[in-house]
C-alpha cells in the first residue's frame, strides 16, 4: 500500500519542471552528431594528456638512425621504415604519433586559453556598453569598429617578433584578438535583456549596475556565449596554426600541429605521412568543434522547445 508521503513525492516528481539547461542536454544527447564529436574530443584530450605512457619514446628523442621513415604498415614508397613507431619518424628521427599527440596538447590548449580570454573580454564589454547604452554604448562600439578595420594577423605577429615568443604570450595575444565578436553578441544580448521585468525589479529594488549585469544580463545571455565559444576554439586553433607555420608560434622542442604541418608540407612529396597524420588530427578535432557547435544552437534554440 502506498503511503501518503510517497503519492506526494510521486505528484511532485510528475510535476517538477526542467530547467532550461537540463532540457538542452536533453536534446543535445538526441544529435548524435554533437555526441559523437564530444566523445571524439574526449578520447582525444585524453591521449594527450597521458602520451608519455602511449609511446615508448620521448616527443625530443632523437634518433638519426631513423631518419624520416614511414611505419611499416605505410602503404606508399618510403626510403626506410620504422618499426615500433606507429606513425613513423620525422626529419630528425623523432617519434611522429607521441609529437602529434604533444601537438595536441599544445593546440587545444592554445585554444581553450586564447578562447577564455577572447570570452572574458567579450563578455565584460559587451554588456557593459549595451547595460549603459547611450552615448557610452555608442563610444564603446565605435572603438570594436575600429579594432575591425585593423588586420589582427599582423598585429599579432608584431607582438611576437618585438616580445619574447612565451607561450603566455601567446595565448594572450591571440586570445586579445578575438573578443570583438563576442562583444558585439553579448552587446545584442544585454539591449534585449535589460528591458524584462526581472532586470526593472532588480532597478527598483537598488541593486547596484554591476550587480546587475553580474546576476542577471551575463547569466541569461550565456547560451548564444557558449555556441559562439565553441566556434572560436577552432578558429583560435587555426590562427596559432598559422603563426606556428610561419615559425612564429610554439617553439622547438615543443611542437604544435601548426608546427607539425609546416615541418611536413616541406618534406610531402617524399614523407607523405609527417604531413598526413597531424593534419588529420587538425581536421578531425575543427570538425569535432563545429559539430558541438551546431548542436548546442539547435539544443539553446528556443524557437525548437
Amino acid at each position: 500500500m502506498i503511503s501518503t508521503t510517497d503519492k506526494a513525492e510521486t505528484l511532485e516528481r510528475a510535476v517538477q519542471g526542467r530547467s532550461l539547461w537540463m532540457d538542452a542536454w536533453r536534446r543535445l544527447k538526441r544529435n548524435r552528431a554533437a555526441m559523437a564529436a564530444i566523445a571524439i574530443l574526449a578520447l582525444m584530450t585524453l591521449m594527450a594528456i597521458f602520451a608519455p605512457f602511449l609511446s615508448a619514446w620521448r616527443y625530443d628523442e632523437i634518433n638519426y638512425d631513423l631518419v624520416t621513415c614511414a611505419p611499416a604498415w605505410w602503404p606508399g614508397p618510403s626510403l626506410c621504415t620504422a618499426p615500433g613507431h606507429i606513425f613513423g619518424t620525422d626529419a630528425v628521427g623523432r617519434d611522429l604519433f607521441v609529437r602529434v599527440l604533444y601537438g595536441a596538447r599544445m593546440s587545444l590548449a592554445v585554444g581553450l586559453v586564447a578562447t577564455l580570454v577572447s570570452l572574458v573580454i567579450g563578455v565584460v564589454y559587451g554588456a557593459t556598453a549595451g547595460y549603459l547604452g547611450g552615448r557610452t554604448d555608442a563610444l564603446m562600439m565605435r572603438g570594436v569598429d575600429i579594432l575591425y578595420s585593423l588586420p589582427f594577423i599582423f598585429f599579432v605577429i608584431i607582438l611576437m617578433v618585438l616580445f619574447d615568443r612565451s607561450l603566455i604570450l601567446l595565448f594572450v595575444a591571440v586570445g586579445a584578438v578575438e573578443w570583438l565578436t563576442m562583444a558585439r553578441i553579448v552587446r545584442g544580448q544585454t539591449l534585449s535583456i535589460k528591458q524584462k521585468e526581472f532586470v526593472e525589479a532588480a532597478r527598483a529594488g537598488g541593486v547596484s549596475g554591476f550587480g546587475i549585469i553580474r546576476r542577471h544580463i551575463i547569466p541569461n545571455s550565456i547560451g548564444p556565449v557558449v555556441v559562439y565559444v565553441t566556434l572560436t576554439v577552432p578558429t583560435v586553433i587555426l590562427t596559432e596554426s598559422f603563426l606556428s607555420f610561419l615559425g612564429l608560434g610554439v617553439q622547438e622542442p615543443l611542437t604544435s600541429w601548426g608546427t607539425l604541418i609546416s615541418e611536413g608540407a616541406a618534406q610531402m612529396e617524399t614523407a607523405t605521412w609527417t604531413l598526413v597524420f597531424p593534419a588529420l588530427f587538425m581536421a578531425v578535432t575543427l570538425f569535432c568543434f563545429n559539430f558541438i557547435g551546431d548542436g548546442l544552437r539547435d539544443a539553446l534554440d528556443p524557437r525548437d522547445r
